[in-house]
């Protein structure tokens, strides 16, 4: 089995993008921190970033059709606040979807403690860094 981890907008440039809230690793070391914390799981890990709203949506619908997918973790950046489109596309998932943030969104500015996305997952790991993929991993 498989588990898809989408991660949104402007996460490509982990390490460069405020690093005081989002560390100072790169994407790449974030892919391969959560591989080496989640080598006891049965499932092999697939990573897809974007920064376009189709393209995720897309990603989640061919999750749903692929019967080797089990689950989706996923941040969706700046999108979780107000993308309908990523929140029809995992309402419409039968398979467990977990949003996860590395930051705390409920200890930021105002616009960022609403999750619209969030909704249609099965819990949101918020503020707990890198560490929240591996426990999002994990929960799948």
């Amino acid at each position: 089995m498989k588990i898809l981890i989408i991660n949104g907008p402007n996460l490509n440039m982990l390490g460069r993008r405020e690093p005081d809230i989002y560390g100072s690793g790169t994407y790449a070391e974030l892919c391969e921190y959560i591989m080496a914390n989640t080598k006891d799981i049965d499932s092999t890990l697939e990573f897809y970033q974007s920064n376009h709203e189709g393209a995720i949506i897309d990603k989640i619908h061919q999750a749903e059709l692929d019967s080797e997918t089990c689950g989706i973790v996923i941040n969706p950046g700046a999108y979780t606040h107000y993308s309908y489109a990523i929140a029809d596309a995992l309402k419409c998932l039968t398979k467990p979807a977990i949003e996860v943030h590395i930051s705390d969104i409920n200890s930021r500015e105002e616009f960022r403690k609403n999750s619209v996305t969030g909704v249609n997952c099965k819990e949101i790991i918020s503020g707990h860094g890198w560490n929240g993929y591996v426990e999002a991993v994990k929960k799948i």
